[in-house]
């Protein structure tokens, strides 16, 4: 049965305040920490640029990159120092809520008690991906002795005929090859898929909503096993003042060279760079739109998102929902969790830089919209910085680009012009212009640690307690190297995607949010040029003119340019299903869920060996009984009421 906390007592017990004010208190000195570590760090890095642009005087654009430059640093160290924490924790095997040494699990002894869903909103997918994962799922479950306090939805916003035909088809077979656990799944298609992905669950919580305790919301090419899902739940039910818990979900079953790339970074870095977001989010955790439990109750009560009606990008119905809806929850004195444990929880990811780039172009609009959402009513400190990070996180690359584009303005600028070594009529001695080359040394290294460090603390952790997770501690540095060097290789690619991305967004260009490619091709040489013929010419005439003018900047920024150039064949070779292949028989990128994957994993891979469907097209699947209740939309101009028995925040 679902919790009604609109039942409780208005008053609130004073251990429970007491033990409230405590953690909220925890949560202010926790972002001190970071205000602490953060703030004389990007004051270093500015005065540092400060000194070398004064040193000749600052002129305009040296005046402008100095901005932009304090701006960037701020979101470095955050990075940074995020990383750092998260090393540290990991090392001393601290829970980095509480960091005591044992992270606090739910009590394995205590049988289920509520009823979950399981759900899989999905649109214009693959057929055959979307069944294989959900059986998977299920079947995970059906060999649990708690199976029967769960039921699982397929909820289809599907458009296209065919698709949807070919849905009903797997359907049937599914539910048939199922048996008896085929009496806890359903199929719901809405013909009009009004609001995206917030109206389809909106659907299922406003008609199904109340028979369940929580949902487990899946994506079309979400994997999760047994273990995972009955910890969620468990958790949520052990845990009266949590609405939402957010897994990692760890990309598998890769095979392009890209995909394997992405894949490994993810296994290597998530792990230690979790453990530092979860010290400072505490019990505010972000919402990723997938892989988590939400406590529906909660959800329906606080989460019915409005339609925006600032001008721009700021406007419109909310594209990227899940920030917004975590942000709800804690107005309303929910908590919010994120698992460091990445065990369990599986997605999969665009398996070239192509569709890659294509699934951050519709993330970068919605990311942007949520600065014009920073004004929110009752938000809590960290709401307000998730809506910021998830904007900054494209945004910076477009301040890098414009930093080296006016570095390199003005550098052809004083590399055409004449010095001026007299500036008034009456001055005595020449001004001779100052190259601050010791503080030119420690900026540039400064900023390599702020990059790099992050990255090898990863393999040091890794080393010291996962080796083996990667095929031992040969095959992980041999990865580790060959990731540091395609990072290099792909950053400037994305950076300029990213900045052509913010740019279109902000000059009143809409996205289509369409079905994403997860499984993907080898990109063809048309589309390769397609996609980069934009960027590479650019970096061609770039690269021309500092060699010409100034070949001291060309050479610093070779190892921006080279890639930028060479973008098609980079595109092209690393979505290469082939040459995926010979990385894995050599051993390079190897994760431990390729060397022994989990049971769910190999469900999926089984299912999409032997997938097939119905001949017959069969009738609309019967639905559950109804228990109708309305999800009433959010008012963000004035605060939420909070929970009565969570008010002491």
């Amino acid at each position: 049965m679902s919790i009604n906390l609109s039942n409780q007592s208005q008053s609130v017990p004073p251990a429970r305040d007491l033990a409230a004010r405590f953690a909220c208190v925890k949560g202010q000195l926790r972002l001190l920490v970071m205000a602490l570590l953060v703030i004389p760090s990007t004051a270093l890095a500015g005065w540092s640029l400060y000194d070398i642009f004064a040193a000749n005087g600052l002129n305009t654009l040296e005046s402008v990159q100095l901005g932009l430059g304090v701006v960037l640093f701020a979101w470095l160290t955050m990075a940074f120092w995020t990383a750092v924490i998260g090393f540290v924790l990991c090392l001393l095997r601290r829970d980095p809520l509480s960091l005591a040494k044992q992270q606090p699990r739910p009590d394995q002894s205590v049988a289920l008690k509520a009823r979950h869903a399981v759900v899989m909103p999905v649109y214009n997918e693959d057929t055959a991906r979307i069944m294989v994962g959900f059986e998977a799922c299920v079947r995970e479950l059906a060999g649990t002795p708690e199976f029967e306090h769960f039921d699982f939805y397929m909820l289809s916003d599907t458009q296209e005929s065919a698709l949807a035909e070919a849905e009903l088809r797997g359907w049937a077979r599914l539910k048939a090859r199922l048996g008896r656990a085929g009496e806890h799944i359903f199929y719901r298609r809405r013909e009009k898929n009004t609001q995206r992905k917030v109206g389809n669950l909106k659907d299922f919580c406003e008609r199904w909503g109340a028979h369940y305790e929580s949902m487990i919301v899946l994506d079309a090419d979400s994997i999760m096993s047994a273990e995972r899902m009955l910890d969620l739940a468990r958790r949520i039910e052990q845990n009266a003042d949590t609405a939402l818990i957010q897994t990692i979900p760890m990309p598998v079953r890769q095979r392009t060279l890209f995909g394997r790339f992405v894949q490994f970074a993810a296994q290597l870095y998530s792990p230690m760079l979790a453990t530092g977001l979860s010290f400072w989010q505490t019990d505010s955790a972000n919402y990723w739109g997938h892989n988590a439990i939400i406590r529906i109750s909660a959800f329906v009560s606080h989460c019915g998102l409005p339609s925006l009606s600032a001008p721009g990008p700021f406007g419109g119905e909310i594209l990227s929902h899940d920030f917004v809806e975590a942000a709800l929850l804690r107005r309303a004195g929910w908590k919010a969790y994120l698992l460091t444990d990445t065990t369990g929880s599986y997605e999969e990811v665009p398996a070239n830089m192509v569709d890659y780039a294509v699934r951050d172009r519709r993330w970068v609009q919605g990311n942007i919209q949520h600065l014009g959402m920073l004004g929110t009513k009752g938000l809590s400190l960290r709401s307000r910085l998730h809506f910021v990070f998830g904007a900054f996180a494209y945004i910076s690359s477009l301040i890098l680009f414009s930093m080296l584009l006016l570095g390199t303005a003005d550098a052809l600028i004083k590399a055409t012009t004449a010095p001026q070594f007299f500036v008034s009529d009456y001055q005595l001695f020449p001004s001779w212009q100052v190259a601050k080359q010791d503080m030119m040394q420690f900026t540039l290294w400064g900023t390599a640690t702020l990059l790099i460090l992050p990255k090898l603390l990863g393999i040091v952790l890794a080393l010291l307690q996962r080796r083996d997770y990667f095929g031992g501690a040969w095959a992980l540095l041999k990865g580790a190297a060959l990731e540091l060097l395609a990072a290099v290789m792909i950053a400037p690619l994305m950076m300029f995607y990213h900045s052509f991305f913010v740019l279109s967004v902000f000059v009143g260009h809409k996205v289509r949010w369409e079905a994403q490619a997860r499984d993907g091709e080898t990109v063809p040489w048309r589309a390769a040029i397609k996609y980069t013929q934009l960027m590479s010419c650019l970096a061609v005439v770039w690269g021309v003119t500092t060699w010409y003018f100034t070949p001291a900047l060309f050479m610093w920024l070779l190892p921006v340019l080279l890639p930028m150039v060479l973008a098609a064949p980079i595109i092209r070779l690393s979505s290469h299903q082939h040459i995926g292949s010979i990385a894995r028989r050599t051993g390079i990128f190897v994760t431990g869920d390729e060397l022994r994957p989990c049971m769910a994993i190999k469900r999926v891979d089984v299912g999409i060996a032997c997938f097939a469907l119905t001949h017959r097209l069969p009738a609309t699947p019967a639905l559950p009984a109804e228990r109708r209740q309305r999800m009433p939309v959010q008012c963000l101009n004035r605060p939420a009421a909070l929970q009565p028995a969570l008010s002491g925040q």
